[in-house]
Formats: C-alpha cells, sequence, structure tokens
C-alpha cells in the first residue's frame, strides 16, 4: 500500500480486528494500538489489542477492557509500529506470518506482512493512525487524541528529536483540539523521575565507556540493578537515550540484560551517523536517529559487537 486511504478501505471492508505490538512496547506502539482499537470499535467493528505481556502499569488504564489473550481463527491480524517479525511479543511467536495488515513508520520494515503501508517521513506511527482514522470517518476522542498525542509525543522525545516534522506538531495541536489534556501527560512522561531511575542513572554513568574522543558512549545496564532498585519498565522509559545526553556524544550505546542469553542493544545518533545501518549489521533495524538490534550473549558480548561494527563502520 502506498496511501492512508487504501489502508482505510482495506479496513472499512474487514472486521473482527487483532492488533499486534512489538516486543517492549513503547508510547507509541502503545498509543497506536489503542487509538485504533478505540477507533474501529466506534465504527462498530469487533477489534481487540493482543495482551502483549510488556505492556507497563504507566498505560493499564488506558488499555482497560481492550485486551485480549485469547486469539480467534478468524482474527484479522493488524500490527502497528512493528517493524520485523524478530520483534513479535513475548507470547505472540505464533504470530508469525499471520500478520494481514502492518501499519509502520520504521523504513527498516522487512515487508512481513500480506498489505503494508509504511511511511519513514512520520515522527511517529501515531501520525499514520490519526490520518487513518480521520479517512476512516472515525469521529476521534479525548481518548484517542491522548493516545495519539502519548505516541508522537513520546516517539520523538516531546518534539526534541530530529524526526519531529511540522506533521508531528499539526497532529498534537488536533490532539489538543480533540480534547487531549497533555499537561498531566508531560509531567508523568518527561518531568517525573523516580529516586531509583536516578541511581539508575548515577550507576550508568559512573561506569559509561568513552572511545573517538567522547563522541562515542556506550552504557550498560545489568539486570541486576534495576532488581535491586525496584526499578519498573515506566521508570526505564527512555533510558536508551541517556548516553545520547552527554554533551559531545554524536552516538550513544546503551545495552541491557534483560532477557537471559541475550543482550539488547539501543543506539541514538546525530546527524551524519545512521543507527539503523549499525543495527542492521547485527540483525535489527529502526531510524536512522533512533535504532536497536539483540545479539546473542552477555552485556560483554553486546559491547564487543557493537564495537566492531562502528569501526568497520569507521566511526571509531
Amino acid at each position: 500500500m502506498e496511501r492512508i486511504d487504501q489502508a482505510a478501505r482495506w479496513l472499512l471492508e474487514r472486521d473482527n480486528f487483532l492488533i499486534l505490538t512489538h516486543r517492549r512496547p513503547d508510547g507509541d506502539a502503545t498509543g497506536c494500538a489503542i487509538a485504533l482499537c478505540l477507533g474501529l470499535r466506534s465504527l462498530g467493528k469487533t477489534a481487540r489489542i493482543w495482551a502483549n505481556p510488556q505492556f507497563t502499569p504507566r498505560y493499564a488504564p488506558r488499555l482497560a477492557g481492550l485486551t485480549t489473550d485469547a486469539p480467534a481463527e478468524d482474527d484479522v491480524i493488524v500490527a502497528v509500529d512493528l517493524a520485523s517479525e524478530s520483534l513479535l511479543p513475548m507470547g505472540g511467536e505464533s504470530f508469525a506470518g499471520k500478520t494481514q495488515l502492518c501499519l509502520d513508520h520504521h523504513p527498516s520494515n522487512t515487508g512481513y506482512a500480506v498489505e503494508t503501508l509504511v511511511q519513514p517521513e512520520c515522527g511517529g506511527c501515531g501520525e499514520l493512525i490519526w490520518d487513518l482514522l480521520e479517512a476512516m470517518g472515525v469521529d476521534i476522542t479525548p481518548a484517542m487524541a491522548e493516545a495519539l498525542y502519548i505516541a508522537v509525543s513520546t516517539d520523538t522525545g516531546c518534539f526534541r528529536f530530529s524526526n519531529t516534522t511540522s506533521r508531528t506538531f499539526r497532529t498534537a495541536a488536533k490532539a489538543v483540539e480533540h480534547g487531549a489534556a497533555i499537561a498531566p501527560i508531560n509531567r508523568v512522561l518527561f518531568e517525573v523521575k523516580t529516586r531509583g531511575r536516578l541511581e539508575l542513572e548515577a550507576r550508568v554513568m559512573a561506569n559509561m565507556e568513552f572511545y573517538a574522543g567522547g563522541k562515542v558512549a556506550i552504557g550498560c545496564l545489568p539486570q541486576a540493578w534495576v532488581e535491586e532498585l525496584q526499578v519498573t519498565e515506566d521508570d526505564l522509559d527512555s533510558i536508551s537515550g541517556f548516553p545520547r545526553t552527554i554533551d559531545g556524544v554524536q552516538v550513544g550505546v546503551m545495552i541491557r540484560d534483560s532477557e537471559p542469553g541475550k543482550a539488547k542493544l539501543s543506539l541514538r545518533t546525530a546527524q551524519g551517523y545512521n543507527a539503523s545501518a549499525y543495527c542492521a549489521r547485527l540483525g535489527g533495524g529502526g531510524h536512522a536517529a533512533a535504532a536497536g538490534a539483540a545479539v546473542p550473549g552477555t552485556l560483554e558480548d553486546g559491547k564487543n559487537a557493537i564495537l566492531q561494527v562502528l569501526r568497520d563502520a569507521h566511526v571509531i
């Protein structure tokens, strides 16, 4: 698919939707799923969100009544913000090969679905979903507007990242016009940090490694620290971008071992560096400014893997 109206017509012609989000769903994936589910239901259609076990408590009230862990044989599976089947949610591996429509904004999308609409110019997938709801004739409610404000604001770092465009701001403005209460959302998402999160940042900073004269920063976040400090995934929101907040850092890498036997890498890069290309060398992908990958092994294995990629790319 190349146009929003094609996806809108496709959805209007079908029913019984099951919406998938990616592993470790962020605000964009979660917000898009909520808004799309509510929008389809408002048109009299049956729509549910797969109960991703990694949905965090922060979004639980907004997901209430929308999720299911019991898919049906006749479900029409729609994935949002999910670039590759390698990112299918934990427990949802059986959905491989079954996605009928993917709505995404990642240029690295692998085209795994039967039908795919990718708009890489979107700062967040929420921009695409907003236009899609309008094209379907949905009367956008405050709940939908807030979900999509969460989507676009989180994926652009509260409109600070380079992927922010005029379309992003227009989507946010329309969200406000449709009743989104953004002040409390912004405080929860972008201002407040728990003491555990601050202690975690201090530890990561104390152990940060720098390369190429400070242009590259690599931080490791052991799961043991997460458990010791009793921080939640909500506390860890945006931790991936922490190395890039350091003055002079052009390529920031955060590595976690939250899944046994696997090192998860998150890259954030400045203009002139391509996080997606680096992560693609490790089987991952994303955007030029933000991407991720996972490699087998320990934190040290993950560090060595990305260091080799950056050496091959002449970054260090």
